[in-house]
Order: structure tokens, then C-alpha cells, then sequence
């Protein structure tokens, strides 16, 4: 009966990437898949039958892939694995996840970001929530900007556990593809590398809306894997002001520019020789020294547990129930007669999550499937 299973299982094909040695595998009976996994010594959990059993019923073929240690390149002490790229065509729009968490000792962090030439795309099957931006920060965030922003993040993956984030939206055009940018910005290779070569079109002439998302989870938490679907134009993180103060959050917009954005705000400490001033007005310093603009890197390394994010923060979060410590000044700023101007977001000191930073899984078929019914 062993021979019989093993037998179910059958190479579709194989070839060698880098440090990778890759099979494409079909599949006929779950239980023979795991057997031929396990004798070819590839590591799964006993017991893994169950979550491989949907995927064979429903004629999914499997990528597996081991490592040569001998060609693994370390950065900073860590094993840097190559990214692997690979395409397919769906009906659904979906990710499969759950075979991600058969070796999952813990909770596991996935971003996807999703190309599509002109939708912004959230999960169908489980809650959206927007991280949190558009806020003032201490100084003392600008050195640990990473630390801050993964603190950040897990706060609004406590305050709704189980949802899934969305930390940017935005509708690029040739040559604008940010505000304010970074040095993290995509450029025309990133999005050939992330598919643009295989979609051309508006993609590939550098037109599209580039959503990313991230959860958080373990095994007992997604029962499904995540199923996308199309979202309203978003805006949030920008800078807007209006006779109610700083906008916050996401609100409807008819395209598509949310970031996760914070500011850290220099006050005029100079004499003010004017009769009538006018605060609150933001522009750059008087000798044209612009601050860049700083993204959050590394963020999978930054160190957790150790910034309180209350006590630098300087309004309340309520977006995710967060006090600011009672230390922490207001972010609102003093004015004479009520008059405000926008601040220009590129004349602050700011600090932005890179669109491209961190663990990059493009998910890309969906939108392939619904252009060639179009």
C-alpha cells in the first residue's frame, strides 16, 4: 500500500535556482503526498495530511524546494535566502496559507502586495484595518523609526487580532509614485522583477495601484486562506487639513493614496518680529536644510518589546484604543485667530513605511484572470 501512494505522487518538473533545488510536484491522494514528502526528507509536521488534503482534492500542483547551505549568503548574521519568483493563472483570487503553517511554531507575519492597474484590493474573508498614520512622534522615534513602527503594528494587531492591515494604497503614475518618497521607492526594475514583464500594458509602463497588506497569525487562527477582493479609492496619511483639524485614517477618495506617515514637528524658536503671526503655517527650515524623508527598514530584525509606543506618540491612537502617555504633548498646533495652512507634507521631517520593505509576495493572478475576461 506505501508503493501505491507514492505512486500518486508524480514530477511535473525540476530544475536548480540559486540555492534552491525546486520541484513542481501533482498529486493525486494526500496521504501519499506526505508519504513521499517525508521519505524524500523534506521537513513537515507528523499529521500534515489534513492541510494537504484540500489542496489535492482540488487539483493543486506543489512547489517545494530545499536548500544548499553551501550557497546560502548571510547579512548581519542571518541567512539571506534568495526571493523566488513564479506565476500561474486562477479563477480565484486567492493566496494559499495554510501549508504555510504546518511548520509554524508561533505566529508568522506575511505581506503581500498586490499590483494591479487600477484597483486597490483588501481580503474578502476576513476583517480590514488600516494601520494607524497621519500622527505626531517624538524626536526620539527618528533613530528607531524600525522599532517604533513594529511596536506600531502590534498594537493594531492586538487591538483586532485575527484582522489583516493595510499599510499602503497608492496610484502611481510614470515618475510619481510616492509623497513623500524615499530612497525605498519602487522603481521601474522593482516592478519588473515583482511581474510587470509578464502583465506589460499600463503595468508595465508604470501605472498602477500598488496595495500592501500584512497579517499576522498561527495555526489556529485563519481557517481559510485569503481571498481578495476589489476595494474603494482610499486617501489617508497626507497632510490635509480642514476647518476640523489634521485628517487621520482612511477616508473614501476618488483615487487611491494611503500611507502610513508621521511627522516629528521643529517649533519656530527664533524671535517672531511680525504683529499679527500666524501659527501653525509648516515650511521647510529658514537655510533650505531639508531633513530627507526616513522609511522604516528591517523591519523583521527591529527589536520588540522594548519602545512603549504611548510614550512617544503625541495624540491619542483611537483608531486602536491607544492613551498617549500623559507626558507626551498635543500634536495640535497653537494658532492666532484660528487660521491654519496646510503644512507641505515635503517640508516636515517625516517618517514613511517603504511600499516595498520587508517580506515581498506578489500576488498578481486574480487581476491576470479578470483582464483576459474583460
Amino acid at each position: 500500500m506505501p508503493s501505491a501512494r507514492k505512486a500518486s505522487v508524480r514530477i511535473e518538473a525540476k530544475f536548480d535556482v540559486a540555492e534552491y533545488k525546486i520541484l513542481i510536484l501533482s498529486a493525486t491522494d494526500s496521504t501519499g503526498l506526505e508519504t513521499w514528502l517525508t521519505q524524500n526528507h523534506y521537513k513537515i509536521p507528523p499529521g500534515a495530511e489534513p492541510l494537504l488534503r484540500p489542496y489535492v482534492e482540488g487539483g493543486s500542483k506543489f512547489f517545494v524546494a530545499k536548500v544548499d547551505p553551501q550557497k546560502v549568503a548571510m547579512q548581519d548574521g542571518h541567512a539571506a535566502l534568495s526571493p523566488i519568483r513564479f506565476h500561474y493563472d486562477s479563477e480565484d483570487f486567492t493566496l494559499p496559507i495554510r501549508l504555510g503553517m504546518a511548520n509554524s511554531s508561533g505566529k508568522q507575519d506575511l505581506i503581500v502586495n498586490i499590483i494591479s492597474a487600477d484597483k486597490r484590493y483588501e481580503v474578502a474573508n476576513y476583517k480590514n484595518v488600516f494601520i494607524p498614520t497621519n500622527f505626531d512622534v517624538k524626536p526620539a522615534v527618528k533613530a528607531r523609526f524600525a522599532e517604533f513602527y513594529a511596536a506600531l503594528f502590534d498594537k493594531t494587531v492586538e487591538a483586532a487580532p485575527g484582522a489583516v492591515v493595510t499599510e499602503y494604497a497608492w496610484t502611481a503614475v510614470p515618475n510619481y509614485h510616492c509623497d513623500p518618497c524615499t530612497d525605498a521607492d519602487i522603481s521601474n526594475p522593482d516592478l519588473m522583477t515583482l511581474g510587470g514583464d509578464l502583465v506589460g500594458g499600463r503595468i508595465a509602463g508604470g501605472n498602477f495601484v500598488l496595495t500592501r497588506l500584512h497579517a499576522r497569525y498561527g495555526k489556529a487562527d485563519m481557517k481559510d486562506d485569503l481571498r481578495f477582493r476589489e476595494a474603494r479609492p482610499v486617501t489617508g496619511g497626507r497632510e490635509q487639513w480642514s476647518k476640523n483639524g489634521l485628517e487621520y485614517g482612511a477616508t473614501p477618495s476618488p483615487q487611491n493614496f494611503f500611507q502610513a506617515r508621521y511627522a516629528i514637528r521643529h517649533w519656530w524658536t527664533g524671535p517672531i518680529k511680525c504683529a499679527n503671526p500666524v501659527r501653525g503655517v509648516w515650511g521647510g527650515p529658514p537655510d533650505g536644510n531639508y531633513q530627507p524623508t526616513i522609511a522604516a527598514s528591517k523591519l523583521a530584525f527591529a527589536p520588540r518589546g522594548k519602545l512603549e509606543v504611548a510614550s512617544v506618540v503625541k495624540r491619542d491612537l483611537w483608531e486602536i484604543g491607544l492613551k498617549k502617555d500623559a507626558s507626551s504633548s498635543s500634536s495640535s498646533p497653537p494658532s492666532s485667530g484660528g487660521k491654519f495652512a496646510t503644512p507641505p507634507i515635503k517640508r516636515l521631517q517625516g517618517l514613511g513605511l517603504g511600499a516595498l520593505l520587508g517580506v515581498v509576495l506578489i500576488a498578481m493572478t486574480g487581476w491576470l484572470r479578470r483582464r483576459a475576461r474583460r
